[in-house]
């Protein structure tokens, strides 16, 4: 269950080279994928407001089967549509102002949230779904067994990441205040229904609460919190006796309300969502209630639609795997690794070359459509397209490319073979280096796509407005898939299973589900690099690493430095540096792009030697297919049913 947004997050346009927000219309096909249901509306109550809840449902169809799952969306809008007696004395704006307020909790999604109002928002957003779907599950459960008591027996609630976290205290609430059950009682159960699912470790994630502001808008789910914590705080001082507490472990800690401290202490599993993820959920983010409950911790990874970023927009490479393996494979992917006793096939190889140059030569078609730029069908299409965040490290992927850049301004004739560089992402409208690191992607593409030295050498391309329906066309283009985030900040990543089993080749770290992807295809069809999870984490802790001193002693950096502080397209990027060097809002080059560079640079020229020998690129990428049957979601819930909601045998 979620929210009917009218607006996504923001329709991204690239205006001089810079980001620009407009609105994303997401009802522009009206409702007709929508079933409206005012039958089962609910009533949710925010502050002093009034809120109707009116059920969308979207019916999401199983494959080839009878199975048909009901996605429930809530749109907010007021009981009263117009106040009549502000009207009627010509204060026409002020009559309608209620129901506008209480209507812009369903407008957009993700509203920026640096201010007071927008925290307001984002909280009235999460308790009006979380409230009204908790509301529904109750009333329906209660008419047709007459009882709340064996709710537990009967339903899990599963908490997907933090934003829904008010599921333990509203689920509290409506089981005592509503249904007269007792505090003891209404707890129990809902530690026996209730699972959580942690995404990602990044602190601006793990979301908190400032307690006054709290409690003016939801002031009985702060009285509920406040009890769960109260109580947590006496069973915890039993447990720890006479030994010193981490006052991290608290729900409300600081003059804030820790959700995630809430969700790991009322969740009867808590779930990473890769093996690396997993272990660090429980050994570093939450290792002081891991020690008291260690069976609750699991994990489970992230798997992907396959059907979708294979079968459907992958429509050559499936009819090429079906005509060699059949068609079962459609319903288990797991069967994909049929395809690996023709690794060796040179006809077989061949063949999927010829559909990757194909599913290139649409890419190409849609870059010059889209952004004017003429790209080398048989240069190598290196991709990055994620959300742009500091930790995903696309700046890493930027400075190699201005060192290759001003490789070929030394020497026009120096052994690179062509390299096209795409990347595509988003960077939340108030996060200014983010935008920042998009705009000198878009200068620097600017700069290098009109340099007759580099010819097709080197080209740059920024995809604007990342979109499920863009990445169906980019995907299943690529060749070198970018997975080279920080090792032990990317939770699992997703991109990189889409593109692996579109045949792409993975060059990452050790980090997210490129540990198992690893573990699938062998150290030898895949490209690793940089530090360790741990080494990143002591490094981390010392404080003993001086970015400045890197760029000093090492002549790349330098002159990478160097080139971007003299400005590109007459633009600069001082504060950018700054980040980098010495610090800005926070520790400098706090992922550690400076140290890991070297090692950076040295895979992806292994990684384009290995390119020269195409029957070599065609077996890893074939390999790396027939290894990807893991990565579907198919396998992923199956492990959910029987790991963490402990389903019945089927």
């Amino acid at each position: 269950m979620s929210i009917c947004y009218e607006y996504g997050v923001f329709r991204q346009v690239t205006h001089n080279n810079v980001q620009k927000e407009e609105p994303d219309l997401w009802m522009d096909l009206a409702d007709c994928w929508l079933s409206e249901n005012h039958d089962e509306s609910e009533v949710v109550m925010v502050g002093d407001k009034t809120i109707l809840a009116i059920p969308h449902d979207m019916y999401v169809t199983g494959y080839d089967n009878w199975g048909i799952n009901n996605l429930r969306l809530w749109e907010a809008t007021s009981p009263k549509i117009i106040d009549m007696e502000l009207f009627s004395r010509g204060k026409y704006l002020e009559s309608m102002e209620d129901r506008h307020h209480i209507e812009v909790i369903s407008k957009i999604l993700y509203p920026e949230d640096a201010h007071l109002e927008g925290k307001i928002l984002r909280l009235s957003q999460q308790y009006f779904f979380v409230s009204a779907s908790m509301k529904s599950m109750a009333r329906k459960h209660y008419a047709k067994y007459g009882t709340l008591s064996n709710l537990h027996e009967k339903v899990i609630v599963h908490v997907n990441d933090t934003h829904p976290s008010l599921v333990v205290p509203e689920l509290m609430r409506i089981l005592m205040d509503e249904y007269d059950l007792d505090w003891d009682y209404s707890f129990d159960m809902i530690k026996k229904m209730v699972t959580y699912t942690n995404h990602t470790i990044m602190p601006e994630a793990l979301e908190k609460w400032e307690i006054t502001m709290f409690n003016s808008l939801l002031p009985r789910i702060g009285e509920i919190i406040a009890g769960i914590d109260e109580r947590f705080r006496r069973r915890i001082s039993k447990y720890y006796r006479d030994q010193i507490i981490d006052e991290g472990i608290y729900i409300i800690n600081n003059g804030y309300i820790h959700m995630a401290n809430m969700m790991v202490l009322c969740s009867g599993k808590v779930n990473g969502v890769s093996s690396l993820h997993a272990d660090i959920v429980k050994n570093q983010l939450f290792k002081s209630f891991s020690q008291i409950f260690p069976a609750k911790f699991t994990g489970v990874t992230n798997g992907i639609s396959y059907r979708r970023w294979l079968c459907q927009a992958n429509a050559p490479l499936t009819r090429m795997i079906s005509e060699l393996i059949g068609t079962g494979f459609l319903k288990d992917a797991e069967l994909l690794s049929d395809l690996l006793p023709y690794q060796d096939n040179e006809s077989v190889l061949t063949m999927l070359s010829e559909i990757k140059r194909g599913n290139k030569l649409r890419l190409i078609e849609y870059i010059k459509n889209n952004n004017d730029i003429t790209v080398n069908p048989d240069s190598i299409f290196t991709v990055q397209a994620k959300r742009l965040h500091e930790y995903k490290r696309q700046l890493l992927n930027v400075f190699h490319i201005i060192d290759l850049y001003l490789t070929l301004k030394d020497n026009p004739n120096a052994p690179i073979h062509p390299r096209t560089f795409i990347f595509s992402a988003k960077a939340a409208s108030g996060y200014y280096i983010a935008k920042q690191i998009i705009s000198l992607i878009l200068n620097l593409g600017s700069l290098i796509n009109n340099d007759k030295d580099v010819k097709d050498i080197l080209k740059v391309v920024f995809l604007e407005n990342y979109s499920v329906s863009l990445s169906e066309i980019l995907i299943p283009a690529v060749e070198i898939s970018e997975q080279i985030s920080l090792a032990g900040k990317e939770a699992s990543g997703t991109g990189n299973m889409k593109m692996m089993i579109n045949g792409a080749v993975t060059l990452g770290t050790l980090d997210g589900a490129n540990v198992e992807i690893k573990e699938k295809v062998g150290d030898d069809n895949i490209f690793i690099f940089g530090m360790k999870a741990e080494e990143a984490e002591a490094l981390s802790k010392s404080g003993s690493y001086n970015p400045l001193t890197a760029f000093l002693e090492d002549k790349d950096l330098s002159r990478i430095l160097e080139f971007i502080s003299t400005g590109i397209n007459g633009v600069f990027f001082n504060d950018l540096l700054t980040s980098m060097t010495t610090g800005f809002n926070g520790p400098a080059d706090q992922y550690f792009i400076t140290k890991d560079f070297q090692s950076y640079k040295a895979t992806e020229k292994m990684a384009e030697e290995t390119y020269k020998d195409i029957l070599k690129w065609n077996k890893m990428s074939l390999i790396n297919i027939g290894n990807a049957g893991f990565f579907s979601a198919d396998r992923s819930v199956k492990e959910y049913y029987k790991n963490i909601w402990n389903g019945p045998n089927l």
